[in-house]
């Protein structure tokens, strides 16, 4: 069978870099380099890296004056340039190395490729392409469709890196959020308090009335909403049976299915009550889980649009945003996170959702600060905070207002090992901003305390680590790279940072082995995210009034 194939609405067209960003990556390991470029690469040695690219906008031209950093992975500050009239730059390094290579320019998003392990004598082409910034235009009806699906294979690549890992991190983070409430606290029922003393009596009424709409359907409500799906279906069926008409029964019965694992009875059922709803956006949004769960996204897609045109709820939007969030719709989730948003401004999901559609664009800073805005509706949520410490931790530099936000993770939950964790990275990342150390004894003593509430917290003892590589404590700085490896074996860094100062050391069979370790590491976790994502259709993406094989993502 033809699948149909254009261009994925994912921008992550090779995993294994940076999403958000397209870009056509070339390995020369023989010696190349441009005739435009000879002279200012003939002063380097053989040892030197070469790093050099073109930056162009999405109609393939050239961009002029916008800012690339070339940046290795131990290192505090990046090497920076401008490109030329022609979009080109060259870096020159000598430290063998994992590096990463990004490009912005105002107007435009951020595009990061990387991480690039090079070694000395290596020759890199990467050409990077940024796409504005500006986001899709939203009103009353949408100007984007989904016009199908492609496979995984339509993406094309494979692997991972930190951010690609930690955008899938973050749209799992906010589908679990579909259980929760608008303001992002669990839903439930106080139904499920009710004692054993009023079952009794529910059931003793079904004993006495059996052909009673009213006591099957309450001993049914009372098992839903207790969150025993199974035991609720019989009565719920019985009361069905005696009056199909009642809307109210009807749709619970339809919901117990669907919790119960019942897919086909459901679906058939919530089909069945939908001409004659009294909320047909609630039916529809049933209709739209039920698709999903079997597999038919672009029915599950359009039941949640049809939904939320019926009926502009939170939960609605919310379930439409997800849904496009899940298949690498990226773009057209963030606009209807922005209109559930403002029609729906104390959610602190729906800002959940848009921040991490934000992020899976690219649009890190803005991601940022729309997550710290929802730490701002519900300040005792941990949620947001943990999404705000994680976006800081992996960041270069330090976010809009992480730093306040953490400080106040921090000051409401001081007993949580991750609030003393993550305000410590953001004491750090400010530090190295302003090449300063004034933090770095109040943030070492968080890490400990970190590490005194949760001794597993691996990530503690690297954040130690490179504090005490920086003091110029190796000896201090590889036993806590050990131990993070110890207590967290599947973080790679450390072993990263141990090979680089095992070399330096002059140690160079520690250094390689370490080095292996960390390779091995990194495509081992590359390997997990492809196989989650090959398990995803991605939805195929067409703008108002333009062709299908030029669908942006």
């Amino acid at each position: 069978m033809n699948r149909l194939r254009a261009m994925p609405v994912s921008v992550a067209n090779r995993p294994n870099r940076i999403l958000f960003c397209l870009f056509r990556l070339a390995i020369a390991l023989t010696a190349f380099v441009p005739v435009a470029w000879a002279q200012s690469s003939a002063s380097q040695t053989s040892d030197s890296i070469i790093v050099q690219g073109t930056v162009r906008n999405a109609a393939g031209e050239p961009v002029k004056d916008a800012a690339v950093s070339l940046q290795e992975k131990t290192q505090d500050h990046p090497q920076q340039a401008k490109t030329d009239a022609q979009g080109k730059f060259v870096f020159s390094a000598r430290e063998r190395g994992v590096y990463t290579v990004t490009a912005e320019k105002s107007g435009f998003g951020k595009c990061v490729i990387g991480p690039l392990p090079l070694s000395a004598g290596q020759k890199k082409q990467v050409d990077l392409l940024l796409s504005s910034s500006a986001a899709m235009e939203f009103d009353d009806k949408p100007n984007f469709t989904v016009a199908g699906v492609t496979d995984w294979s339509g993406a094309g690549g494979h692997g991972s890196d930190t951010s690609l890992r930690t955008s899938e991190a973050f749209a799992r983070q906010t589908l679990a959020l579909k259980s929760a409430g608008p303001d992002g606290s669990a839903a439930g029922s106080a139904a499920g308090t009710e004692s054993a003393a009023t079952e009794n009596k529910l059931r003793a009424t079904v004993a006495q009335t059996p052909g009673s709409f009213a006591a099957n359907h309450q001993l049914g409500e009372f098992y839903f909403h207790l969150g025993k799906a199974g035991e609720a279906v019989p009565p719920l069926r019985t009361a069905y049976q005696i009056d199909p008409t009642d809307f109210s029964n009807s749709y619970d019965l339809a919901l117990a299915y669907s919790a119960n694992g019942d897919l086909v009875p459901a679906h058939d059922l919530a089909a069945k009550i939908l001409a004659n709803a009294e909320h047909p956006a609630d039916v529809h949004r049933l209709l739209g889980d039920l698709d999903e769960r079997s597999g038919d996204p672009l029915g599950a897609v359009r039941e949640f649009e049809r939904a939320a045109a019926l009926d502009p709820s939170e939960p609605n939007y919310f379930a439409w945003g997800t849904e496009l969030l899940l298949h690498r719709a990226v773009s057209p989730a963030m606009s209807v996170f922005q209109k559930g948003s403002m029609a729906h401004p104390t959610s602190v999901r729906m800002l959940v959702g848009l921040s991490t559609a934000l992020y899976s664009r690219g649009t890190y800073d803005e991601a940022a600060r729309q997550i710290c805005r929802a730490s701002d509706l519900q300040p005792e949520d941990s949620t947001p905070y943990l999404i705000i410490g994680k976006m800081q931790e992996i960041s270069a530099t330090s976010l809009p207002c992480s730093e306040q936000k953490l400080a106040r993770f921090l000051k409401n939950q001081p007993g949580k090992a991750l609030a003393n964790y993550y305000f410590a990275v953001a004491l750090l990342k400010q530090d190295r901003d302003a090449k300063t150390v004034a933090n770095s004894q109040q943030a070492e003593a968080l890490l400990e305390k970190s590490l005194a509430i949760d001794p597993k917290l691996g990530e503690a003892y690297l954040q130690l680590g490179i504090l005490y590589a920086a003091q110029a404590a190796p000896d201090r700085a590889i036993a806590a790279y050990q131990k993070a490896t110890e207590v967290t074996p599947s973080l790679s860094e450390p072993h990263y940072r141990l090979s680089q100062l095992y070399r330096r050391a002059g140690e160079t069979d520690k250094a390689e082995r370490e080095i292996q370790l960390y390779t091995q590491l990194e495509q081992t976790q590359a390997d997990a995210v492809e196989r989650q994502r090959r398990e995803v259709q991605q939805f195929l993406i067409v703008l108002k009034d333009q062709p299908v094989g030029s669908a942006p993502q």
